[in-house]
């Protein structure tokens, strides 16, 4: 149902498949026939667990014992017992055009090299912070997504959906440099020797690029640079639905957690653009 209905993403179905795996495990085997007093003993065996992981498993519960209902395998739904932690989150780590500066400067250095993983590392990072792609949406690029003749690139993301992302200048030259060196029977803009490049080596390149620019390695991920590019867009004018739309987020909640930075433009424009800033007092 999740994948044929809901078209969850892979990710999302192997994380519903671990959490309801592990539920069974503490139920022995009794999940399907979970009562509220159980889902009441499972709750509290997460209570050392953080906040966005409980939510996380109360939320795969929910899912799966609201399908037992509508298919009629349960005449109940016990999930009400299941914990509910507030919805409170962190905003999102990102980096000052400084570190950005230095993080390009950088790669302008290795680019000068001429070696080809130098030329690599420019264009995900082009990539990355220049159109705010996830991840696993930049690592699985087939070789001929991004081209010389359109502005554009089109994505499948979460759930499936296509979207369409503007591709800067600047990204496409870098691209076209490290495509010279990408052989021309593969299947992938960043292969490897099983496939293309994992999410794991990206984050890993992602954190040796920082130590050489001087920022902390553990300020910086792929995820932080993709937040940049949001928080940046944000500042430099751009709205939460144009924002939503270019990170591929299916409702407006998950942008809204930018809302800080879009508050901060808004009171620094009311600021700089009423026009009783400027006025006298007695004439307010």
């Amino acid at each position: 149902m999740m994948a044929a209905e809901a078209g969850a993403s892979r990710n999302t179905l192997t994380a519903y498949e671990a959490d309801l795996r592990g539920a069974s495990v503490t139920l022995e085997g009794g999940l399907a026939g979970a009562q509220r007093s159980d889902l009441e003993v499972l709750g509290e065996s997460w209570r050392s667990l953080a906040r966005s992981t409980v939510a996380r498993k109360s939320a795969a519960l929910r899912r799966f014992f609201g399908f037992l209902a509508d298919e009629g395998l349960r005449t109940d739904d016990p999930s009400a017992a299941l914990p509910r932690p507030g919805s409170a989150r962190n905003l999102p780590k990102s980096l000052s055009h400084a570190d950005i500066e230095r993080i390009f400067e950088t790669l302008d250095k290795g680019v000068e090299s001429g070696k080809p993983l130098a030329l690599r590392m420019a264009a995900l990072v082009e990539l990355l912070y220049g159109s705010g792609m996830r991840a696993s949406e930049l690592v699985a690029l087939p070789r001929a997504s991004v081209r010389t003749d359109s502005p554009f690139l089109i994505l499948r993301g979460k759930g499936d959906r296509e979207r369409l992302v503007p591709i800067s200048d600047r990204a496409q030259v870098a691209v076209a440099r490290w495509r010279a060196h990408v052989p021309s029977d593969s299947r992938w803009l960043f292969p490897s020797r099983t496939g293309h490049l994992s999410r794991i080596r990206l984050y890993q390149l992602v954190k040796e690029l920082a130590a050489k620019a001087g920022i902390p390695p553990d300020r910086i991920s792929p995820h932080v640079l993709r937040h940049a590019f949001a928080t940046h867009l944000l500042e430099g004018g751009a709205d939460l639905r144009t924002l939503q739309t270019l990170l591929g987020h299916a409702d407006i909640a998950t942008t809204q957690i930018y809302t800080h930075v879009e508050s901060a433009r808004l009171v620094a424009l009311v600021n700089a653009r009423h026009p009783l800033v400027d006025a006298p007092s007695g004439e307010a």
